[in-house]
């Protein structure tokens, strides 16, 4: 088993270290795990790269192609934030790379959705002195303001000095390629993402990926199971790390358990 961490805006692996330390003590100890960083989100994004939601997929499947060459036999991909849409394409269009998918925004596939007000800030032509603003304040500020929305302050600390011009180009350009109906086209499709076992993480306090009713209604089409976790927002990994990794260890421990009954049989 090879579990597969992809985070988000505006991130780093860091954002997973808690969970991972936790994770150890439910047997999934460093070597099982692989945090990958998107370009432009903790890993440079070369200037040809057009930070697209179909060239994160691509670079998505490519890194999955690169774990199995090297004998990753099966893949768990877990994510968060746009990586769990990274993962959402990969579980509809690639899953012959993965054993089984986990992602915290699967509502943004349902056809009813609208981007919060941030992600239209980004998609508008002003968006461009949003970033700007954004990607200029000191370090310091960066930390209390994600620290206080949840991502805590040492994992904010690790993440704010990667906030630079590199993840503002990309900010721009994934969001402006997914502005509606760009995501409700691709949830057309939710139900290709049944042909490998799915667990969609519903964070109760999470308020930017549609709310509870759109998680359940695009869950189902795309036959995944739901967990929904209560006192943690968006950053439900930071903000409550026993709870992330018992609930990433107990899915997959149910993965494991359906594969034995299947070589039984």
């Amino acid at each position: 088993m090879t579990l597969v961490l992809v985070h988000g805006n505006p991130e780093t692996t860091a954002i997973w270290d808690p969970m991972r330390v936790a994770l150890a003590r439910h047997g999934v100890g460093p070597s099982d795990v692989v945090a990958l960083s998107p370009p432009g989100f903790g890993a440079p994004a070369p200037d040809s790269f057009g930070a697209t939601m179909s060239e994160y997929r691509d670079w998505l499947a490519a890194e999955l192609e690169r774990l199995r060459t090297a004998g990753a036999s099966h893949i768990d991909l877990v994510g968060h934030d746009w990586g769990g849409g990274h993962v959402m394409r990969i579980a509809m269009e690639r899953p012959d790379l993965i054993r089984s998918w986990c992602t915290d925004v699967i509502g943004l596939f349902d056809p009813d959705y609208v981007w919060h007000d941030a992600a239209q800030l980004w998609q508008a032509p002003r968006g461009d002195a949003s970033i700007e603003r954004m990607i200029s304040r000191p370090d310091a500020e960066r930390v209390e303001f994600y620290a206080g929305l949840g991502m805590g302050a040492d994992v904010a600390a690790a993440v704010a000095p990667h906030i630079n011009a590199d993840m503002g180009r990309c900010i721009l350009a994934l969001y402006r390629d997914a502005a509606q109906p760009a995501m409700a086209n691709l949830g057309f499709n939710i139900a290709a993402a049944g042909q490998r076992p799915g667990l969609c993480i519903l964070a109760a306090g999470d308020h930017f990926t549609g709310g509870g009713a759109m998680h359940r209604r695009i869950a189902k089409r795309a036959g995944a199971r739901v967990t929904e976790l209560l006192d943690v927002g968006h950053w439900w990994m930071c903000e409550n790390p026993g709870l992330a990794a018992h609930t990433v260890a107990s899915w997959l421990a149910s993965l494991d358990r359906a594969a034995a009954r299947s070589n039984e049989t």
